[in-house]
């Protein structure tokens, strides 16, 4: 099947399964990501289609996905619908019995990162347990999972580690579409909702986002473009450090550096290390907001030259280690996250022994070979959810 002919489970629930919500009040989980084939908004779809939408809920970064990453969102209304827009990312992270009071179903469209660490995965799962608990079905409106749903990578999450930026046995990158994932969530974690998946019509594991057809639209502020997908699995670990991950600049999550870097011996260092699918080229930078804002930093930029190839968890780590080598007095780990737990490179891998390896100048190699018989255990549990 070709591309052009890849629906996502919007599409295929507007032409096809309307009947689920019939004469039921609906609410919708979603941001501007939740788009049909042509673009239009799927609250518009829905409206325009007789669908009695009365609520909507919004994830971190707000329904207009605009709000700054860690930025509490209030709730409110929609000033185009003056629908009541609950926020999930407040005082509030999961919904309440109150705001699902006046709703018969609940519908989720959402287009993600594919990453544990991104908070909309922590988000199913409460919404899961939320409609478990009220008696509420929950229906995944499912879109591909955007850096493929075959190559799975990372530690698995310690569960002393779980955080909103983590939660359940899940490795960093789990190969999962956002219906599977709840499909394993609802299961795994034995929350036991009345759920149910609106497939994807023509997607392929293997397939990269830019590979669907679908055009991508930004779910956030940190992840601008579907490349950023590519390298965010591991550039996002840069943020448990005082090193820039470049947000503030038109490449978040594609460069690293600081203010007392040498980018040019950063970059000879890594490519010397040969690793598959990437190059690095020196770069200079002047973040206009988080890390070193208006200040300006050397180091690099992280070229994918064969992404089936490319491990950016792997990389990631090395990236770090090289930094350590250059300013190992300068560059630092954070002793703690935004959330007040352990130190955040720790929620961010899933893995404390990382950090305390990383701290020691263990070997990469060294840090990630007990992951190997996780993933493969990992990978038969997923396969029990896999829809396509």
């Amino acid at each position: 099947m070709s591309s052009s002919s890849i629906a996502t489970g919007l599409d295929v629930f507007l032409s096809e399964q309307l009947e689920l919500v019939s004469r039921r009040r609906v609410g919708l989980v979603t941001n501007p990501t939740g788009v049909t084939r042509d673009l239009r908004s799927n609250v518009d779809a829905l409206r325009d289609t007789g669908v009695n939408l009365v609520a909507l809920f919004g994830p971190e970064h707000g329904f207009s996905a605009a709000a700054a990453d860690a930025t509490p969102v209030d709730s409110g209304h929609d000033a185009r619908t003056h629908l009541p827009v609950h926020s999930l990312y407040g005082n509030i992270r999961k919904p309440t019995s109150d705001m699902l009071a006046s709703l018969d179903v609940l519908l989720f469209d959402l287009q993600d990162a594919g990453v544990r660490f991104y908070t909309y995965t922590t988000t199913l799962a409460l919404i899961l347990e939320a409609c478990a608990e009220n008696h509420i079905p929950l229906i995944v409106l499912d879109r591909p999972n955007p850096i493929n749903g075959v190559i799975i990578e990372g530690a698995m999450l310690e569960p002393g580690l779980q955080s909103f930026i983590g939660h359940g046995p899940l490795p960093v990158r789990y190969g999962m579409t956002r219906g599977e994932l709840a499909r394993f969530y609802n299961h795994e974690l034995n929350i036991n909702a009345q759920l149910h998946v609106i497939e994807l019509r023509g997607w392929r594991r293997e397939m990269w986002f830019d590979e669907t057809g679908l055009t991508w639209v930004s779910p956030s502020p940190g992840i601008p473009q579907f490349a950023t997908t590519i390298t965010y699995p591991g550039m996002c670990f840069i943020e448990g450090t005082n090193l820039s991950e470049g947000r503030g600049t038109a490449l978040p999550f594609e460069i690293v550096g600081a203010p007392f870097l040498d980018g040019y011996a950063l970059a000879e260092s890594l490519n010397d290390l040969k690793l598959a699918g990437v190059r690095f080229r020196p770069i200079a930078f002047t973040p206009s907001a988080s890390k070193h804002a208006g200040i300006e930093c050397y180091g690099v930029q992280v070229h994918v030259t064969d992404r089936n190839a490319f491990r950016p968890v792997i990389v990631g780590l090395h990236i770090i280690t090289a930094c350590r080598a250059l300013a190992p007095n300068q560059v630092e780990f954070f002793s703690t996250s935004w959330e007040g737990k352990p130190p955040h490179l720790d929620l961010l891998t899933g893995d404390a022994r990382v950090r305390e390896g990383l701290s020691t100048n263990q070997p990469t190699n060294t840090l990630t070979f007990p992951w190997a018989n996780e993933l493969l255990q990992f990978n038969e549990t997923r396969k029990r959810y896999l829809l396509y």
